[in-house]
């Protein structure tokens, strides 16, 4: 039999079932997002087309960031399948052997990251972005609104009967450049103007710096200042938080446009950790693949597949948690930011390397 036909039966195969169970992730992810959607919305009359516009919005999102978990199902399925359908032990006549399989699921697998990073990433961004805009209309707490967009970053809040807008040219670490506040009245009517180089906003007062201060309420006077404290709602970390879904960046920007997203404000912290996320995925994919052969391709024997899927899920589990304490690790800077995203991808390359060398020998 030509291997060609083969390699394309098996490929078929595996791609069949990971798009399956794919879509199985997406109804539970719908399921789940949408009562989180419902409860977000259950003060306005928006009825049930938004909850499930939003969260058609974000399950693709939620996809790519679980898609080593869910390789390594799909991985697990079609060799269960594979070997209940006596394929496996058919196919080895013909020459295969288990690293064979492992080699074709695994070139599948970066060809599936591939597609994800460069095709669907972009476009899951923009959905991204375009959901936290359509749930920024609706935020409870209007009072109190912060914007970054082309323009600058801009900030309107309510303190006493007061309305402050605040007007930057950019985010600079703990730094707002080029600041320009504008106070009001309760009746909306300007009566202070703040101008400063920069403000520091690490904590409150903001510190404003090389300055000037106009009162339009005794006959527009002028005061220059080199440091005015300034009380504000707002601090760094309450701006970069705006920020924190780094999801509304596609790997294609976090690799062109990386000096300018820390410019805007971004945290180069968490913008290294995601790049390295994407960067790391192809390996993690492999390595899945890799794991869901050593427990299904040791025996022969079906009455043991109920026992590695369910050794396999806890395993998962585990891994799961490792990675986000390893993350956590990275951001929190006990250890450092790269070594927190490919330390899992180390030892599970470790691991793999000597159950593949065993299911060799099969």
């Amino acid at each position: 039999m030509n291997n060609s036909i083969i390699n394309t039966y098996l490929i078929s195969q595996f791609l069949k079932t990971f798009i399956n169970v794919v879509l199985i992730f997406c109804c539970l992810g719908l399921i789940m997002n949408l009562f989180e959607e419902i409860n977000f919305f259950k003060n306005y009359d928006v009825g049930i087309l938004m909850p499930i516009k939003l969260s058609l919005l974000v399950i693709p999102s939620i996809i790519i960031n679980l898609l080593p978990f869910i390789l390594f199902i799909s991985s697990m399925v079609v060799f269960i399948k594979l070997k209940d359908n006596r394929d496996i032990i058919a196919l080895k006549t013909f020459g295969f052997s288990n690293v064979n399989f492992l080699i074709l699921f695994s070139i599948s697998s970066i060809f599936i990251s591939i597609v994800i990073l460069f095709v669907l990433n972009p476009l899951t961004s923009a959905t991204v972005k375009y959901y936290e805009d359509i749930k920024g209309r609706y935020d409870l707490d209007k009072s109190h609104l912060a914007s970054i967009n082309s323009n600058g970053i801009w900030i309107r809040e309510i303190i006493g009967n007061n309305v402050n807008i605040i007007k930057s040219q950019s985010l600079e670490g703990n730094r707002l450049i080029n600041v320009s506040i504008y106070k009001f009245d309760e009746n909306y009517v300007l009566y202070s103007r703040l101008e400063a180089s920069e403000a520091r906003i690490s904590e409150n007062p903001w510190i404003l710096q090389n300055g000037r201060k106009i009162n339009f309420t005794e006959e527009k006077k002028i005061e220059e200042f080199l440091t005015f404290k300034f009380e504000s709602t707002f601090n760094v970390e309450k701006l970069n938080s705006i920020y924190s879904n780094l999801d509304t960046v596609s790997f294609f920007n976090l690799l062109a446009n990386m000096d300018h997203l820390v410019g805007k404000g971004y945290n180069p912290v968490l913008l290294t950790e995601k790049k390295h996320f994407y960067l790391s995925l192809p390996f993690f994919l492999i390595l899945m693949v890799c794991l869901a052969s050593m427990f299904t391709l040791n025996t022969n024997k079906r009455k043991q597949n109920t026992y590695y899927i369910l050794l396999s899920i806890l395993l998962c589990v585990i891994i799961f948690y490792f990675k986000n304490f390893s993350a956590a690790l990275g951001t929190t800077e006990k250890i450092p930011i790269i070594l927190s995203v490919w330390s899992p991808v180390i030892i599970l390359s470790l691991f793999c390397s000597i159950g593949v060398m065993q299911i060799n020998d099969k």
